[in-house]
């Protein structure tokens, strides 16, 4: 299980240049990683996408999306981010994957080009036939299986609410079942509710640990669903 990330701010040169001049990044000594669910959750830009590709790319997966097995180019998929962070392990966990929703196309077209029957570990089905909620799915029920790490870049951005239950269904067995761990990166109030995961915020320039009412997407969704008429009258009257 993966137990901590350490930035090693010692060996960055200049922290005025991108990705470390994210104020969450430039800020960030180490996270410790105490339950089999975590969440990574922070406004657009706030860093929390980047450091989970830095994770999957010191792990060895494609950046893109994809275990160690999965090897194809897709531009600028390299992290310069996980050169300066160190993982620290007990014990070492070699088998998982990376969703990255935003290119998990290139993932997809990757599996049908590598073998015809590429996808049979993929409901048997070619990704690239399924709508783009089903092939997640597909990738969630088969593909994920066994004592591993899944670390997921907003896996809600396919996902219609109902099918975010199911994606935490699936989260609940492979956790209890194979002590499978998840670092997911989220914007959805539904996959935060997950029983007693760790949240971590990366909002006002720090990363720091968030009860689940108190993160953004839990207060705007509650408010928005008990005052709706009043959120969009405030939002769209004129100044």
């Amino acid at each position: 299980m993966l137990k901590k990330v350490t930035l090693l701010k010692e060996k960055i040169p200049t922290f005025n240049l991108y990705p470390f001049s994210i104020l969450a990044i430039n800020s960030l000594e180490e996270i410790k990683l105490e339950r089999n669910v975590t969440f990574f959750v922070g406004e657009n830009g706030s860093g929390k996408s980047t450091l989970l590709e830095a994770i999957a790319h010191k792990c060895d997966f494609n950046t893109a999306g994809g275990s160690r097995n999965n090897s194809y180019d897709v531009h600028e998929s390299d992290s310069e981010l996980s050169h300066y962070i160190r993982l620290s392990w007990m014990p070492k966990i070699t088998n998982g994957f990376f969703l990255r929703a935003e290119s998990f196309y290139h993932f997809a077209t990757h599996i049908d080009e590598v073998d015809e029957n590429g996808y049979r570990d993929y409901g048997g089905r070619s990704l690239l036939k399924q709508s783009h909620g089903e092939s997640f799915l597909s990738l969630f029920l088969n593909r994920f299986n066994g004592e591993a790490i899944y670390l997921l870049d907003e896996p809600e951005a396919a996902l219609s609410p109902a099918r975010q239950l199911t994606l935490l269904k699936i989260i609940h067995d492979l956790e209890t079942r194979d002590n499978a761990q998840f670092i997911i990166a989220t914007h959805s109030p539904i996959l935060l509710g997950y029983p007693d995961a760790d949240i971590y915020s990366f909002d006002n320039g720090e990363i720091s640990k968030i009860n689940y009412e108190d993160t953004d997407h839990y207060n705007i969704t509650k408010y928005f669903l008990e005052n709706r008429k009043r959120f969009l009258h405030e939002l769209f009257k004129e100044e």
